[in-house]
């Protein structure tokens, strides 16, 4: 080893140390925090006279989680889900007061909807879904013969369910809190700079086709992680709340600056593989003044503010030299290829300087009024997969309830009760039956746990302090493991367990053999929600659902060409990240399904985003009786295509748009048009994409890459 070597190794060292020291610090202060908040709450119901202390001590269990944004982001779902859940059980109970038999289809139909709603979202909104079920459930199901005491359970329910809530949320808001909101700005620095950094170092043009692959894939992980963060952290920080619009359009600016980069470097790639070379480097030398403008260090403070009037500049610079370098050219296919660049160079740096404009914005100390422009993150959502969960989780119901009245089991409620959570809990993850199982162990053993805790512990104490020391050691194995990712589900179903079934009171009841009854309920309950996932797989993470979501991205082109213009950009780019991101989510990192999709990701986004500027500018011209047929017919034959992509299909969209160029080039008033058709057309004809499987051999191809 050499000295350098000896030199290097204690700063590792102590890196390695200190940000192991600090992990473990993270986690033994969710314990704890957790911990105060779940003790606390059960001192709290027991004071208070709540009929089940236990439902709002697990609470707390449930919405745990490091940071107090996600706490309160959580809490305040689920407060809207008790709500909706206990109305909805009012409701059941009020329809079907003597009829069990319809009384328990009512009721498996409306947890079956909600655990259907659960999927149709991936944050704290699936959860509301998910307790609007539950807490349904645990309302009216202690009531089934005694209908007029439906009132006093649901106010029993939500007092409880609040008050762990309202316990949790304080607790992590006072106990050394963890603010989402400095890890939304360093998501927010991080993407900027990230980006900034990344059109800086590729003015130099050409981008090979894997560095651009990763570049999408972190553009979309990047632009569906900050609205995940933004939709939590106004729930923690006024401030955020206040720039919460800023923030949307931010993002949004973001997305649309990626979109016509990549576009401008896929047209630069395209050209130098056609031997276009003058083309080419003509496009590259009116980028530069680009990179010269974003030549500052990119990192936190004033730096968006500072590259503002670098950008105004560059823009100038680019419109100014457009004509002179437009003019060094001489031949027309070179000139066509370079005013198909420049129009796109223009737009992508007006978008640069929008998404730099909203940084400093954001940057500003001071919320700044917000602009007209209002924009929202819009989902990839499919209807088909939450039907699929609603019918499973009714089923799943269903054949519980007839087991129940059918045996007449006295604890059959307790199996539909933790039916009803798993069910929905696990229906949005794209491997419930694994993650199920595991939950399923680590109950077992939280059960096993708490029968120690309970007849050898809890037996010898008397007072709630000594009932704290108590349980605290049981219920700290778990949270711990909540906190591996490992163990993780494993950890949960720990806690869980051992909360639920010790089922603290008032006046505390030891009963062995109820104990073992209850949870044999209980396991069984766990059991039938793993088994209906073998029964009828989830679409989350399936074969089936990939394809519908690949089939969706394509169709997004067909959203492009006939969708209502206004508004049709922010939802266009939300839509393509929020499935890109959920396909990506659920197939292996470089697998030959992970690839096609990057793949079609990319043809979407530039032909999509090509054909709505195209239409906006048809919108604004004034357009010849005769053209419009040609144009409209271009827009039919890709938005058919990319629905229902064959080979007779890509030569109609080739043909058509062919067809549509050579209509525009006879008409001077609207040849700005031919920059947006030139740009599908050479999408259409890129030997290297995903189309390439779909065009003919012939040397036909070849021939009219560059034709007019």
């Amino acid at each position: 080893m050499s000295a350098s070597d000896l030199a290097i190794t204690p700063p590792a060292t102590r890196q390695v140390v200190v940000e192991t020291l600090r992990e473990e610090a993270s986690v033994w202060l969710f314990v704890v925090k957790t911990l105060i908040a779940f003790f606390l709450t059960g001192w709290l119901a027991m004071r208070f006279a709540l009929p089940a202390p236990s439902t709002a001590m697990l609470t707390t269990v449930i919405v745990a989680n490091r940071q107090s944004g996600m706490v309160l982001a959580k809490s305040f779902y689920r407060a809207i889900g008790t709500l909706a859940g206990a109305t909805a059980a009012i409701a059941i109970v009020a329809s079907f007061p003597q009829q069990r038999d319809l009384f328990l289809v009512a009721l498996s139909l409306w947890i079956g909807l909600c655990a259907g709603g659960a999927t149709l979202y991936r944050n704290f909104k699936s959860y509301a879904f998910v307790l609007g079920g539950y807490t349904a459930a645990i309302v009216a199901i202690p009531v089934i013969d005694n209908p007029p005491g439906v009132f006093d359970s649901s106010w029993a329910r939500i007092s409880e369910v609040l008050l762990g809530l309202a316990v949790s949320g304080v607790v992590n808001d006072v106990v050394f809190p963890s603010r989402m909101r400095d890890v939304l700005r360093r998501a927010a620095r991080e993407q900027f700079s990230h980006f900034v950094a990344f059109v800086r170092d590729s003015t130099r043009g050409r981008m090979a086709r894997e560095t651009m692959e990763n570049a999408h894939l972190r553009f979309v992980r990047d632009a569906v992680t900050f609205e995940d963060l933004r939709s939590s952290v106004i729930f923690e920080d006024a401030e955020a709340r206040a720039r919460s619009g800023h923030l949307r359009l931010f993002n949004q600016r973001f997305m649309a600056a990626s979109t016509s980069f990549q576009s401008l470097h896929h047209l630069i790639n395209r050209l130098k593989r056609a031997h276009r070379d003058l083309a080419a480097d003509t496009l590259v030398r009116l980028y530069a003044p680009i990179g010269a403008a974003l030549d500052a260090p990119i990192d936190a403070g004033v730096v968006a503010r500072e590259l503002l009037p670098r950008l105004a500049t560059a823009r100038e610079s680019l419109r100014a030299q457009r004509s002179p370098l437009r003019a060094s050219l001489t031949d027309t296919q070179d000139i066509r290829d370079f005013d198909t660049g420049a129009s796109l160079l223009l737009r992508f740096v007006d978008e640069l300087y929008a998404y730099v404009d909203a940084a400093a914005s954001l940057q500003a100390p001071r919320v700044i009024a917000a602009s007209g422009e209002r924009v929202r993150f819009d989902r990839g959502n499919d209807f088909l997969g939450a039907g699929l969960a609603t019918l499973r989780t009714t089923l799943t119901m269903l054949a519980l309830g007839a087991f129940w009245i059918c045996s007449a089991w006295p604890l059959g409620s307790s199996a539909m009760l933790l039916a009803t959570v798993f069910a929905g809990l696990f229906a949005t993850i794209p491997n419930p039956t694994r993650v199920t199982w595991m939950v399923m162990l680590g109950y077992l053993s939280g059960m096993a746990a708490a029968f120690v805790c309970e007849f050898f512990v809890l037996t010898q104490v008397d007072g709630y302090p000594l009932l704290v020391i108590g349980i605290a050691p049981f219920l700290a194995i778990g949270l711990v493991m909540m906190m591996s990712k490992r163990l993780a589900s494993y950890g949960l179903g720990w806690a869980m367990g051992l909360a639920y079934i010790l089922a603290l009171k008032n006046v505390q009841v030891y009963d062995p053999a109820h104990f073992i009854n209850d949870a044999i309920a209980q396991v069984v309950g766990l059991g039938a929600a793993a088994v209906s996932f073998v029964v009828i797989p989830p679409a989350i993470g399936s074969a089936w659902l990939r394809r519908r979501q690949l089939a969706r991205l394509r169709g997004q082109v067909a959203l492009a060409a006939e969708a209502p213009l206004p508004g049709l950009r922010h939802r266009f780019e939300s839509v393509n990240h929020d499935l890109v991101s959920q396909v990506v989510a659920q197939t292996e990192p470089g697998s030959a399904d992970s690839r096609a999709l990057i793949a079609w990701a990319l043809a979407v986004h530039e032909t999509g985003r090509a054909l709505i500027e195209l239409r906006h500018d048809m919108a604004r011209a004034d357009l010849p009786t005769t053209l419009r047929p040609y144009l409209t017919e271009a827009l039919r034959t890709l938005a058919r295509f990319y629905e229902k992509p064959d080979a007779p299909g890509y030569l109609l969209a080739r043909d058509a748009v062919a067809t549509a160029i050579a209509s525009v080039g006879e008409h001077e008033g609207v040849r700005h048009l031919l920059d947006h058709l030139h740009l599908v057309r050479m999408a259409l004809l890129d030997g290297e994409s995903v189309l390439a499987a779909y065009m003919p051999n012939a040397p036909l191809a070849k021939e009219i890459v560059h034709a007019s």
